[in-house]
């Protein structure tokens, strides 16, 4: 390997790092996706069933971006720990975006949220290129540009220093989740040169999650165990998110996450093979903004002090979705086979959520909604984490 880096992953160990970050973040849209979801109002004559298949196979996807990640962490021996403290985040929570990290929480279905979704899974405009400086096709923003979330130790992805000149006062800063996952590709490719590929792809296979294991209707697993199923991973998983080679498709020609909630925002579907970034030309889009649960944002269980049997619900939610976490867990450190019931388990939180979300407050404020507080947690009465 070279003195000049374009990343800063130049050890194993740096680039286990990063792939736990990039757990972290691929699991920190998903409370996100959920609540929006299913604040949704299920009442019959909602016009939002469109938007609600639209968020619920982005979420089920994220699952499988998740998957991939500990695939590409368990090929190079480490180990997913998604019990870790801080794993699952505060929210709000920062996430990167270009310049300025933005905030994410848990909201109600609104155009406002759809528009955080579209931040989550952006690409990279081209004209904002000329502020930045590429290496590697990885973007480093000078430090002069650089504010909130990360500068204030409340976001995601930590500032990296860079190979370049030190007089050059450049961070690495990525312009989007898709540059993130470029790091990391880069990372594999310089130190499968380095080290040989034997080397680097030594986790035990037992941990690798395959077809066999999971199914899921937007992508197929991908078994990590050499460089190019690395790189196809890694594809996938951009590709699913921004779109393919600056298409509005993936490589399945479905519509990457970006534009399928464009859809929701603009009020107008894409047209296959016909229709550019950005300007959907096709039917309607059916949207009724007000058909939802007007649920608080950002709900914690503090909120609920004076509302015992919504704090009791708050609380076994945060149980069942840390239940959740410790059977997926299990499954993604050799144990694959339990991921079909740990994904079970994600799609019965359902009624747990609806549930919470019909409660108005006493406080006439809004209504009640999950806190995903996982330090705050409180066992149902019969210990029954298969539920709904």
């Amino acid at each position: 390997m070279t003195e000049d880096h374009s990343t800063p992953i130049r050890k194993r160990e740096e680039l286990v790092g990063y792939l736990r970050v990039a757990m972290q973040l691929e699991h920190a849209t998903i409370p996100p996706y959920l609540t929006a979801l299913y604040s949704i109002n299920p009442e019959p004559g909602n016009q939002n069933g469109a938007s609600y298949d639209i968020i619920r196979a982005v979420a089920v996807e994220e699952m499988l971006h998740l998957t991939l990640a500990a695939n590409l962490l368990n090929a190079i021996g480490g180990a997913p720990n998604l019990n870790a403290p801080g794993f699952v985040p505060s929210y709000p929570a920062y996430l990167p975006d270009g310049e300025r990290d933005f905030e994410v929480g848990l909201q109600r279905f609104s155009k406002k949220t759809i528009e955080r979704f579209l931040q989550i899974e952006r690409p990279r405009p081209v004209e904002l290129k000329k502020k930045l400086v590429p290496l590697r096709e990885i973007c480093y923003v000078r430090h002069e540009h650089l504010n909130h979330g990360r500068e204030r130790g409340r976001g995601m992805l930590p500032h990296f220093i860079t190979a370049v000149k030190k007089e050059d006062n450049l961070k690495l800063h990525f312009w989007n989740i898709g540059q993130f996952y470029k790091a990391i590709l880069n990372g594999f490719e310089d130190l499968a040169e380095d080290l040989g590929e034997k080397e680097l792809f030594k986790g035990p296979l037992k941990s690798q999650v395959g077809p066999e294991h999971y199914y899921s209707g937007g992508g197929k697993i991908i078994k990590v165990t050499s460089l190019e199923t690395a790189r196809a991973a890694i594809d996938l998983i951009s590709g699913q998110g921004e779109g393919l080679d600056g298409r509005i498709y993936d490589a399945d020609s479905e519509l990457s996450h970006y534009y399928r909630f464009d859809q929701i925002h603009k009020g107008r579907y894409y047209r296959e093979k016909i229709d550019k970034a950005g300007i959907p030309t096709g039917h309607a889009f059916k949207v009724d903004w007000k058909q939802v649960f007007p649920i608080i944002p950002n709900a914690k269980v503090a909120h609920y002090a004076q509302e015992p049997e919504i704090l009791k619900q708050a609380l076994i939610f945060n149980w069942r979705y840390k239940d959740f976490l410790d059977k997926l867990n299990t499954a993604l450190n050799g144990d694959p086979f339990l991921l079909k019931p740990a994904i079970v388990s994600m799609h019965a939180l359902k009624q747990d959520m609806i549930r919470l979300m019909r409660n108005p407050l006493s406080s006439g404020k809004g209504n009640a909604a999950p806190t995903f507080e996982m330090d705050k947690v409180e066992a149902p009465d019969n210990q029954d984490s298969n539920h709904g």
